[in-house]
């Protein structure tokens, strides 16, 4: 990522965001329309444990950062793992991400770049960006891709500042905490069922998974009906 390519990014976002405020989904909106991207989202991660969707473009956008969410695995997942970026063609992925690809691509996702979302040693969670064809990003596309990621950190930091003084902790594969109303909808299915916390979650993802619904909306229905259909 060059000075230019920052430069040239903060005036974008500037430029959609000139009659109201620069918002980390406005910035996001600019991003995916630069490089020549159809939709995308960020995933926002505390400690290294609590996963948020910190924003989506549409809703495909959102499916495919629930879909990561659900089954642990994907392109976000491997970028804020490994710190650094992850492109591929998602036809060719399901042995890599065998959970994730079928649902990634029944949104019409083919290609994806993600990227870390990253202040220095800060980590707070991941961007990705999708293209509905097989063709890869060029190198421009990736540097300037590296300069929004970085803007929307900032933004995220704006919108989250909680993490700022968040206690750090050592990153792990997959989802290895999720928003309050999963917790709780886990521990009624636990008491209900006599299953172990993390058989409850279980539960609740593979029913998410099976039907292909946000895992959100899984534990409102549990929350409302105190079951799983």
């Amino acid at each position: 990522m060059t000075p230019e390519h920052h430069d040239a990014a903060w005036q974008r976002i500037g430029a959609v965001g000139a009659t109201g405020a620069v918002t980390l989904h406005t910035a996001c909106q600019t991003c995916i329309k630069d490089l020549n991207a159809d939709f995308g989202g960020t995933t926002v991660v505390t400690s290294g444990e609590l996963r948020v969707l910190g924003c989506a473009t549409d809703e495909r956008a959102r499916a495919v950062e629930d879909a990561q969410l659900v089954t642990g695995e994907g392109p976000c997942t491997d970028a804020y793992i490994h710190h650094h970026a992850v492109e591929a063609d998602l036809h060719q992925t399901s042995g890599r991400w065998p959970a994730f690809t079928p649902t990634a691509c029944e949104t019409g996702a083919r290609r994806v770049l993600a990227l870390p979302l990253a202040l220095g040693n800060l980590l707070i969670g991941a961007m990705d960006l999708y293209r509905s064809t097989p063709t890869p990003f060029t190198a421009q596309h990736q540097d300037r891709a590296a300069a929004y990621a970085r803007i929307l950190a900032l933004l995220t930091l704006d919108e989250h500042p909680h993490l700022i003084t968040t206690h750090a902790r050592p990153t792990q594969r997959g989802p290895q905490g999720y928003p309050p109303t999963v917790h709780m909808a886990a521990g009624i299915l636990a008491a209900t069922h006599n299953l172990t916390p993390d058989d409850a979650l279980a539960r609740l993802r593979a029913h998410s998974f099976r039907h292909n619904q946000p895992l959100l909306r899984t534990a409102a229905h549990v929350l409302d009906h105190h079951r799983l259909d």
